[in-house]
């Protein structure tokens, strides 16, 4: 049995997962993005009409979208969204971690792309931060920075896990645990 998928028919939005979005606030400062969008996978096809819907009362009618197919395993001509089409275009030499939203007759958006696998915290920040009036950091520097943070936060929490396994003891510079009557006095007499 063949089953035929009509793009065209209208969807039911309230089913569908909320469009993770962060855009920033309108203001006269400009900055190399217009915010963050998290999707839940590498679907082009199946996540842009969600966004482009999402998009439309707080900026208008988005026509065009370009992306760096290194992030994205299909590129699609076009993809039904909100009743139209939109034309989907890529570039090599666009930022892997951005998406460009354009339309006839309001202008121009960037927007970092979040990659779907993301952990949550690491989202969050990244988010905020492409969120951020007149930020002059773009696509790939903030994704390179949230990865040494993101390298940070789990050295800490193998630093930590190791102090938990040796039962938080202190360690002597040969990395012996010190036993309590190793320690020396204090002046009342208390170890």
């Amino acid at each position: 049995m063949t089953t035929t998928l009509d793009r065209t028919e209208p969807r039911d939005l309230a089913a569908e997962p909320p469009v993770r979005l962060s855009l920033t606030p309108r203001t006269t400062l400009a900055g190399q993005l217009d915010g963050a969008w998290w999707p839940y996978s590498r679907d082009l096809a199946a996540e842009l009409p969600a966004l482009a819907a999402a998009l439309e009362a707080p900026w208008g009618r988005v026509t065009r979208v370009t992306v760096n197919p290194a992030r994205w395993p299909v590129v699609p001509h076009t993809v039904a969204a909100c009743g139209r089409v939109l034309h989907v275009g890529w570039f090599t030499e666009q930022d892997p971690d951005k998406l460009i939203l354009l339309s006839y007759t309001i202008g121009r958006w960037d927007l970092l792309v979040v990659p779907p696998e993301t952990a949550p915290a690491a989202a969050a920040r990244l988010m905020t931060a492409a969120a951020i009036p007149g930020s002059v950091l773009t696509a790939g520097v903030l994704m390179a920075n949230e990865a040494v943070i993101g390298r940070g936060a789990r050295d800490a929490r193998r630093r930590e896990a190791a102090w938990e396994d040796e039962g938080g003891a202190c360690m002597t510079t040969f990395g012996e645990p010190f036993g309590r009557s190793a320690l020396p006095l204090s002046a009342n007499g208390w170890r």
